[in-house]
């Protein structure tokens, strides 16, 4: 089978292929099938974000099915007035004080989803995504949040986790229910995988 390559779309090609990223979303995550047309909406939202940003891993070519997406990360600059922006802030303000939250999210790249389809994980195709989609960019750091399952670490974490990303919250839960999540971040750029995974 043909490798997907990594490519950088605009927001306009990220609205184009929403199906087959969507797709993608459903078989990483298993979501109920009444939850997708909000993460539908949720995603068309997230792309008119100030600096959007998407990376995939797409299989193209006469031979390919069309939409054939083997993976996908995207994020855009974070800002008051931004769901997620504004919970996290306040939530790190509570912990640690306003300077803290001011230092983690005033100029922060926010990672809103990287998923990659379970055929094809195990392959480090997530973290191709994640380098990719980080590379070059102006913030000052990175974050986003993954499902917190406590002593058990999952592999989406040990990701975050090698490129020198640490925990900012844990068994956070969100307005609106739904399971515990840890907040992540790091400064930018990402450490690399090998300084990152030499480390005790």
């Amino acid at each position: 089978m043909k490798e997907a390559k990594l490519r950088e779309i605009d927001h306009r090609a990220f609205l184009r292929r929403l199906g087959p990223i969507l797709a993608v979303y459903s078989a990483a995550m298993s979501p109920p099938a009444e939850q997708l047309p909000g993460r539908h909406t949720i995603m068309e939202r997230h792309a008119s974000y100030p600096r959007f940003r998407a990376v995939v891993a797409e299989r193209r070519g006469a031979l390919a099915p069309r939409g054939a997406i083997h993976g996908f990360a995207y994020g855009f600059h974070g800002a008051a007035g931004q769901w997620w922006h504004d919970v996290v802030r306040g939530a790190l303000a509570e912990l640690a004080g306003r300077e803290h939250a001011r230092q983690w999210m005033d100029d922060s790249f926010e990672v809103a989803e990287l998923h990659v389809h379970p055929d094809h994980q195990g392959r480090g195709l997530g973290r191709r995504l994640l380098n990719a989609l980080c590379e070059g960019r102006t913030e000052r750091t990175v974050v986003l949040s993954t499902l917190d399952l406590g002593p058990q670490e999952t592999p989406a974490r040990r990701l975050y986790r090698s490129v020198g990303m640490v925990d900012l919250l844990t068994g956070f839960e969100f307005p609106g229910g739904g399971p515990p999540y840890a907040v992540m971040g790091a400064t930018l750029p990402l450490a690399p995988y090998e300084a990152a995974s030499s480390s005790p």
